[in-house]
């Protein structure tokens, strides 16, 4: 898919030569001749990923990097290095750098490096603060109150810990909850994803490589656990670790220590780790496809996140929050969103978790005419298929003279009993097992029961 990418690079040749082969590939290209540009046209234009020189007059590569980590964070930064200041760009690695090449670069290794930051680019979800947690998790659900008073107890333990649970549910930010709590926040948190580095390349990737290694290590780099050191490493999608990676992995976790691909002096590693999966690794060790000792050493204090389908009343909180991102990111002041546009978003079953309700809100933001997101504004089929919402046709007309807040809370009541009674069905009446899904607690549930004239089995 093509991408926006900006350039900087104080190098007339160099900067030709960039340009030419990103756009070879299908990018748009803008390339600038130093930081203070850069800065500017990030200032200007929206970017997928920035391209910069380490050494530049006016604003240098860790410039640049800087006042994206603090403006924009999540738009990754690749830096172009000289071999005498490959030291300097492990530091920027350090200060949140997606990744470094050395001159004379390889052309190849730069567009695996570019592909990979897309990739990554695209699969992660937007981070921004919500409300005055500072981790960045929107919600008042019981569920999520119980998960972060839960991210506050385990946090400061060096302990692994593995974050389990569907696409989209937001596994790096638990990750990087985790991070800001461990008395490590002032190191690196350095993320993995398992699932999109070539098995060829896997050892090299987390390890790090000295030069000659292979064909096209052309320099000695370190590796992400290297990186993480006095931080956190985030093995993300974890599941997918190739077999023999499992191994090294769990040699590595067990030792404490790791040695670059071609090199043989030992390093010793203080890192703590935390590992994400969307799949079930007790499945995985039955079936034979992960090993049952790193399962283990991974599994010592698992959390399980719940889908968002099982915490629908945060729906409402997350809608806010992408309305007021996207408001600002594409320049529009829509005020809110209707009373049956809300209950379609509540109703709906969300199989792609928070990423799904991310995307959905920044197309209603976009589409959206007027002052308010209405169910014009969202996918056909989330509308049509409401999952029980209230049919249209019992809805109060325009006559029945509701006020805005009254036409809500009405509504609102409708689509609690609808949502409470269908989860009750699905738990054959068990009201304890029915409560824990709602994040509710088990008497509040019965109360809302007799207050709706539902009947516990």
């Amino acid at each position: 898919m093509a991408a926006r990418i900006l350039v900087a690079d104080d190098e007339p040749s160099l900067r030709k030569v960039l340009d030419a082969q990103l756009r070879r590939s299908g990018h748009e290209v803008v390339a600038v001749a130093d930081g203070a540009l850069a800065i500017a046209a990030l200032e200007q234009e929206p970017f997928h990923l920035v391209v910069t020189d380490l050494k530049m007059p006016h604003v240098d590569g860790l410039g640049v990097l800087r006042w994206v980590v603090r403006n924009q964070p999540g738009l990754p930064v690749i830096l172009i290095t000289a071999h005498g200041t490959v030291d300097a760009a492990v530091e920027a690695l350090r200060e949140g750098a997606y990744d470094f090449v050395t001159k004379p670069f390889d052309r190849e290794e730069l567009q695996l490096v570019i592909d990979k930051a897309l990739r990554n680019e695209r699969q992660a979800s937007r981070r921004v603060s919500d409300d005055g947690s500072g981790l960045g998790i929107v919600g008042t659900s019981a569920v999520l109150r119980e998960l972060l008073a839960f991210v506050e107890k385990v946090a400061r333990s060096p302990t692994t810990v593995l974050i389990s649970g569907e696409s989209g549910t937001g596994k790096e930010l638990v990750a990087r909850a985790l991070h800001s709590r461990s008395g490590r926040e002032a190191g690196p948190f350095i993320a993995v994803n398992c699932g999109a580095i070539p098995e060829s390349l896997f050892e090299a990737e987390l390890f790090g490589h000295e030069r000659g290694a292979f064909t096209g290590a052309v320099t000695s780099k370190p590796g992400r656990m290297e990186l993480a050191q006095g931080g956190t490493l985030f093995l993300d999608e974890v599941g997918e670790l190739p077999k023999d990676m499992q191994v090294k992995l769990l040699r590595a976790l067990q030792e404490r220590t790791i040695t670059r691909v071609g090199g043989v002096r030992t390093l010793e590693l203080d890192v703590r780790v935390v590992a994400a999966t969307n799949v079930d690794l007790g499945k995985a060790v039955a079936d034979g496809r992960f090993r049952e000792d790193l399962y283990y050493r991974l599994n010592v204090v698992p959390i399980r996140l719940a889908a968002l389908r099982d915490r629908s009343e945060d729906v409402p909180a997350l809608v806010a929050h992408f309305l007021a991102r996207f408001n600002q990111r594409l320049g529009k002041s829509l005020e809110g969103v209707l009373p049956e546009a809300m209950a379609a978003l509540q109703a709906w079953s969300w199989p792609g978790n928070i990423r799904e309700l991310e995307n959905v809100m920044e197309r209603a933001v976009l589409l959206a005419d007027g002052p308010w997101v209405g169910p014009q504004d969202l996918p056909a089929e989330l509308v049509r298929d409401r999952r029980g919402a209230p049919d249209p046709e019992d809805e109060p007309g325009p006559s029945d003279g509701l006020g805005l807040k009254e036409y809500l809370r009405v509504h609102t009541a409708k689509l609690e009993r609808t949502r409470i009674q269908r989860v009750l069905g699905e738990e054959d009446g068990n009201v304890t097992r029915a409560a824990r899904r709602l994040g509710i607690s088990r008497k509040s549930l019965q109360v809302k029961m007799k207050e709706y004239g539902l009947r516990e089995s």
